[in-house]
């Protein structure tokens, strides 16, 4: 048995019958949707068609929401329905992250993610969705895809039919009849209008009534007649919008996290390959700094949450396939190897430990760190590559940035404690060259990630939305010339108080630049 719907948009009239009969029966809170009739106009003058499209859940063969959810919230069950399971959700929102198709909600009452489950509930009892019910032309067919006989099943074997977004491999069962692209991609508008003839298109962060970046459309304005222009040449005039869902804790907690982990695998380095002296001052200062980056990284993930007193389900009920589950372990297990680390030092340093006793424990110390603060430092890589609703993060470079972006910040943060610490020769030489050719791989990196070719056009848009949207004003002014121009000037220059502020530049420019990567590709549209 495999659930499937089909929508026949050459008799769907547009009514939101299905959208009032999904939220009287399932007890949807206003302002979210679980179904929705989407409106776009196209055409040229007189000839403009306006095209209906109804849009939900997909109910993959291979749900992303599934798979990325760290505690088995999102289901897929064995009739082929996705579910969700409300009373064991977080709130972490990446199934909203992981769904190409804008499906998935954060309910405003319960703080849980939501959306079509099917009417699972109707089903179970040999009834039909109540979408399909309410429907006053039949526009929606709702079966069993696996049984020939049943309705759906005849209609799509008797007539070509789409799906949106095929290229994503989710398998979707949520088919449409003479489905218009325009309707079925929203990329193919280039971006959004500034107006809609029944919705107000509001910014995802403020609430103003104003588009989170403007292009214009691939076909050019409408002709009216000789000299005449109309505005667009295909307008979306109605559709749901969803809310950014990671605001500035995520990008926050990459550089917390990215400050720790780099802090540590420096001095780890510096260790195991003996390429300079660390005394037991340095590891206490430099290394309670780290202590204190996984601190606020911790805090930052759990006040992102929409349900942070469920925070500890990721570790009682982990989904291990989740990214977000194998990163709790990562970043426990080094937490807890640099805790003790830090903690020995610091006894040392105000007498309370053997010396020696530390100095013995060091080569095992440094070599469980290393590997474990990479680890720790480049496993959001793979959970963005679990968000297919967010094509820019899928960049096969993506481990390799984060990796370097952990050395840059972790030598920064060692040039300006040099300051206070007065590193020896070897390990100020080391965080220098280490800060200075992070800054110029950064750049290279940023570079290649911003204008390079992109496989899909949402990844291409979202690229386009940081050099030449609303973000390229950061990119300019922030991003290059404090966070790569500056390091590298103020490090030719020479000089301790000149490297401090090379590393705080570097800082800056890559906080700055966390923030627009996480920001941009959410504010493409995917429904």
């Amino acid at each position: 048995m495999n659930h499937g719907f089909a929508i026949d948009t050459r008799s769907c009239i547009g009514c939101h019958a299905c959208s009032t009969a999904c939220k009287s029966e399932n007890q949807v809170p206003v302002g979210v949707n679980r179904t929705w009739v989407k409106y776009t106009e196209s055409g040229i003058y007189p000839n403009v068609d306006r095209n209906f499209q109804v849009t939900r859940c997909n109910h993959c063969e291979n749900p992303p929401c599934v798979t990325i959810c760290p505690v088995t919230a999102m289901r897929k069950r064995d009739d082929g329905i996705v579910e969700f399971d409300g009373d064991a959700c977080i709130g972490c929102k990446a199934c909203m992250q992981a769904c190409p198709y804008d499906a998935v909600y954060i309910d405003p009452d319960s703080g849980t993610a939501a959306k079509c489950h099917f009417c699972a509930h109707r089903v179970e009892v040999g009834m039909e969705p109540a979408c399909v019910v309410v429907c006053p032309t039949h526009a929606i067919l709702a079966g069993d895809l696996d049984d020939p006989e049943s309705e759906i099943a005849r209609a799509l074997a008797a007539q070509p039919s789409q799906v949106r977004k095929p290229e994503q491999n989710t398998i979707p069962n949520l088919f449409y009849f003479e489905g218009q692209q325009v309707s079925l991609n929203p990329a193919l508008l280039g971006g959004v209008a500034a107006d809609m003839v029944f919705s107000d298109v509001r910014d995802p962060h403020t609430g103003h009534v104003e588009p989170p970046y403007q292009q214009a459309g691939p076909s050019g304005p409408i002709q009216v007649d000789q000299g005449t222009m109309a505005e667009h040449m295909v307008q979306v005039a109605w559709n749901a919008q969803h809310a950014v869902p990671w605001h500035w804790p995520v990008p926050a907690y990459l550089v917390t996290k990215g400050i720790a982990s780099g802090i540590f695998c420096l001095l780890s380095a510096a260790i195991l390959g003996e390429l300079a002296p660390v005394p037991h001052s340095v590891m206490t200062w430099a290394g309670g700094l780290g202590v204190l980056m996984l601190i606020a990284t911790t805090v930052l993930l759990v006040i992102d949450l929409e349900r942070p007193e469920r925070f500890l389900r990721i570790i009682f009920r982990p989904q291990w396939k989740s990214w977000l589950t194998r990163g709790a372990y990562l970043l426990i297990a080094f937490s807890t190897v640099a805790s003790v680390w830090w903690g020995m030092e610091a006894a040392t340093e105000f007498g309370l430990l053997d010396p020696h006793v530390v100095l013995r424990a060091r080569p095992t110390l440094a070599a469980l760190c290393l590997p474990l603060g990479i680890g720790a430092a480049t496993y959001t890589a793979f959970l963005f590559r679990q968000c297919e609703g967010r094509d820019l993060w899928q960049g096969d470079m993506l481990i390799i940035q984060m990796a370097f972006q952990a050395i840059m910040a972790g030598a920064a943060c060692l040039a300006m404690l040099n300051l206070a610490l007065e590193l020896n020769d070897d390990l100020v030489r080391l965080t220098a060259t280490m800060l200075v050719a992070m800054v110029i791989f950064h750049l290279y990196l940023v570079g290649r990630e911003l204008l390079g070719d992109h496989e899909t056009e949402t990844a291409r848009l979202a690229a386009r939305s940081i050099t030449h949207g609303r973000h390229r004003s950061l990119l300019l002014k922030v991003v290059l010339p404090v966070g790569h121009v500056l390091p590298i000037t103020f490090f030719s220059m020479g000089g301790d108080t000149n490297l401090a502020i090379a590393g705080l530049c570097a800082l800056i420019g890559l906080a700055t630049y966390e923030h627009i990567f996480v920001t941009a590709p959410q504010e493409i549209p995917n429904s």
